[in-house]
Parts: C-alpha cells; structure tokens; sequence
C-alpha cells in the first residue's frame, strides 16, 4: 500500500511540534493528510491510539469513511487479508498490532464527558474552526502516553494534535488567535503551561499543495474564481483568514474602505455609546458619531462629507481577559467606572448621549438592576429593540450599512470604524451565519461587538447639537 503527501502536507505530517494546526483553503488536502498520517503512525507503533474527530457524525463518515480516498479504499488491500478490521458498529479501525485508530464526533461542548477516560495518543481534529475553545481544550487534556512503548525514531514527538481547518465557522477567532495570529507561519513555539505547554506550530495550507486535486480536476481552481467576490476567492484559495467564506459579512466588507484613520468629529454630530453586557462573556462599550451632513477634515487633509445618519465607530472597549470569548466577570459598578475614565481621557464625557444597551440589563432582581447600577454612576443607557425580528432586521441593517460605505459616491447613510476599534476589526467581519438559518450570525460565536453594534444601527434617528471636541 503506497501513502502519497505532497511536500506541504509532509512537512505537517512530520513536524518536531507536537500542536499543530495545517490551516487555510478549501482543497488544501488537510482531511486526506489525517488519514494518510493514521494509518503511517498506526502500522509503526503497536498500540497507538488515534482518536479522529468532527463535530458531526455523517460529516465524520462522509469524508473519511466513503469515496476513493477513504480509509476503507486506502487500506482495502490489507482489509481483504485481515490485517485490518472496521468495526462500523462502534466506529474504529484496528490494526493486526493492536493500533486502533477512534472515529469520533462531538456537537456540543456537554458531549467532551464521553471521552473523560480516553487515553489519546494522537488528536487529529477535521475542521478545528467548527469546534468551540472549550471542546478543543477539554481533549487536548486528555492527550497523554500512559504506558505506551515509543519506538525510539517516535521519541519526544507523542503525545501529539494535528488539526485541519478553513478560515470560517464558530471558532474562527479563537483558532486565528491561537494558532495564526501569535507567531510567522512554521515558526514552532513552546506553549506556557497555561496554554498545554506543547510545542505549536502554524502551516498554512494552500489549494496549490494539492498536486492531485488539481491533476485530477484542473478546472477547481477555475471554479473559485467564479465565486464572483475576490475576498471570498482568496479565502478559499490561499486560506486568507483575516476573511470568512461565507459569513455574514464577508462580500460587504473592504477593511481599506471601512476602517478609516481617526479624525476630529464635527461639532455638530451626535456622539453616543452602545453597549452589549456581559461577565463570564466579554462585555462590548463601542462609542459612535453620528453624520448630520456636515464635512469633516479626514487625517489625509481632505475635506469629505458622508450622508446624514452615517456612523462612525470612534473608539471601544472590550471586557475581555485576552483569549477569545471570556469575559472579564467585574462588577456592573466596575464597568461604569471605567467608561467614564475613557469618556474622560478621550476628553467627550460632557457630550456623550446614553445609546441603545443590551435589554438584559435593566432586569429586576431584588430592585436593583445593572442599568440601575450603572445609573448611579452617571451611566445612562436607553433600551434597544428588541421586537419580534429586530435581530435580522439588524444584521441586514449593517449589510445596507457597509454596501453604502463601498459606493464611490455614497447617497445612503454608511458605516464607518476608526482603526483604533480593534475589537471590532477582529471579530464583525468574520462573524459566521447560523447554519440553521442564514439570515442570522451564529450566536455562539464571538458576537458581542456585533451585537452591541446591531443595537446602534437599529436606534432611532436623532439629532443633537454639542459642543465641540478633539481626538
């Protein structure tokens, strides 16, 4: 039986690090890399135990359990001789040494339980960006050697996490954060015991790795081309993962044209604040101005004006502890104290308007709410929408917003983000669609920005006179 790689997928098969994440575009040849990897370890080892997940159980059997690259036709040979055996009842395939490799699936984070005794040896995760932070880190716990007999080439390279991914889907963030964002690709880090304390590493993954997709379909690459979005085209053809193939926001938004240098704002706009609450989840405070017409002088020394009601997110704070998605669980008095210290560094806390905040907040327990909390402090908020389809409703609101932006000469109200507002840039233009209903972001992704944004789209209109200020 012959084991095929191309030299990319090689070099994330034979990696010194120990975490490893071969990531990027569509038809990278990651899924056939955790099969061919399988099967080379389990016929070395005796004993090896190689746990392979996806989040779904037909996606499971689908790619890796059906078509002419599957492990049943990779090892048919030895399957015919009984070498190897598929037990398709309780989902592994064993080995004449006693090798198994385990095909497993985990949708939600209550099912990581099932594995709480497992002894992995190797972790191959299939589409890692499907799985939540917690799912990946309670498995990663369970990669250990126990009592298992290394075959001295193998030392110092077991236990051991291969993952394959396509930028996208509900841990888009925390995988880019984890594995893409902190060092140069193929560079190998040693991890903090916080962080697994493993050796990781970042390879990227490119259609062009794939010498036999593009031998055997020569037209694929054609076919992305065609998607008709040159930032959807990129995403899937050189894994571009500061985009999304098919988010929510992926074909409306141009970071050279939404994000913008940070400028004075007239003073006859309309400076407000949004805010999207939260403790164990980060919390969002993004402040806004608001067009009346008026020209500004943008930083380049040009004189520009954007049509009444366009907003521009001029600064932001996200209650977060540094790792995607948790929050920083301080008190609501906490949070109001320290929007006011912002308001006063940035020198607008005599202009800024309360904005639409998350409903949660002015909930009753006792008498007391965080809205009330935060009232006390001088922290006022107005409620947001919240009636039957608003949620929708906002997201196309945004859509119609960044469409605007993009027209050379803009006659719609825009939406705008200072590249001071990192959060934002992090977070809103990779926020997925719900696979239950497109017209929706998933909602356990990391949305809080986009939540709290959603709410200042869909405020309504008004119009104030301020005293003027500077940036």
């Amino acid at each position: 039986m012959e084991l095929h790689l191309q030299p990319k997928q090689t070099e994330a098969f034979l990696s010194q690090a120990t975490e490893i994440l071969y990531g990027g575009a569509a038809g990278g040849g990651k899924s056939h890399l955790m099969r061919v990897a399988a099967i080379a370890w389990c016929m070395d080892i005796p004993g090896l135990q190689v746990y392979l997940f996806r989040r779904l159980s037909d996606d499971l059997h689908k790619n890796h359990m059906e078509g002419p690259t599957s492990f049943p036709s990779l090892m048919a040979e030895w399957i015919d001789q009984g070498h190897v055996k598929v037990n398709w009842s309780k989902n592994f395939i064993e080995f004449w040494n006693g090798a198994k490799i385990h095909l497993c699936h985990c949708q939600y984070e209550k099912d990581v339980t099932k594995y709480q005794g497992a002894e992995i040896h190797v972790l191959l995760i299939d589409e890692l960006t499907h799985f939540t932070d917690k799912i990946y880190r309670y498995l990663r716990g369970r990669c250990r050697l126990g009592g298992l007999k290394l075959p001295e080439k193998y030392k110092g390279l077991f236990p051991r996490i291969n993952a394959g991914s396509n930028p996208g889907g509900v841990g888009h963030n925390w995988v880019k954060a984890t594995f893409v964002d902190p060092a140069k690709p193929m560079e190998i880090v040693q991890q903090t015991k916080e962080e697994g304390g493993m050796l990781r590493q970042y390879i990227p993954a490119k259609l062009a790795d794939n010498a036999a997709l593009l031998e055997n379909d020569p037209d694929y690459a054609d076919r992305l081309e065609g998607l008709g979005n040159a930032a959807l085209v990129k995403a899937m053809r050189d894994g571009d993962w500061n985009i999304v193939a098919g988010g929510m926001f992926d074909d409306v938004w141009i970071e050279a044209i939404h994000v913008l240098e940070p400028f004075d704002i007239p003073s006859t706009w309309r400076v407000d604040r949004s805010f999207d609450w939260g403790s164990s989840k980060p919390f969002s405070v993004g402040w806004w101005a608001e067009s009346d017409g008026s020209p500004a002088m943008l930083r380049d020394g040009t004189e520009r004006s954007f049509p009444r009601g366009t907003l521009f997110r001029i600064a932001e704070w996200y209650g977060w502890n540094g790792k995607p998605n948790e929050g920083l669980k301080q008190s609501d008095s906490a949070t109001a104290q320290g929007i006011l210290k912002r308001e006063q560094e940035m020198r607008i806390e005599a202009n800024v308007r309360p904005g639409p905040a998350d409903n949660a907040i002015f909930d009753e327990v006792n008498g007391d709410s965080p809205a009330k909390i935060q009232e006390r402090h001088k922290v006022r908020w107005e409620r947001s929408d919240k009636s039957p389809g608003s949620r929708k409703r906002g997201w196309s609101v945004m859509r119609e917003r960044l469409r605007a932006s993009m027209a050379e000469r803009m006659e719609e109200p825009g939406l705008f983000v200072f590249s001071t507002c990192r959060q934002f840039i992090r977070t809103v233009p990779v926020l997925p669609r719900s696979e239950t209903d497109p017209d929706d972001v998933d909602t356990k992704a990391e949305d809080h920005v986009g939540d709290e944004t959603r709410y200042r789209v869909l405020a309504v209109k008004r119009t104030a006179k301020v005293e003027p200020f500077r940036w």
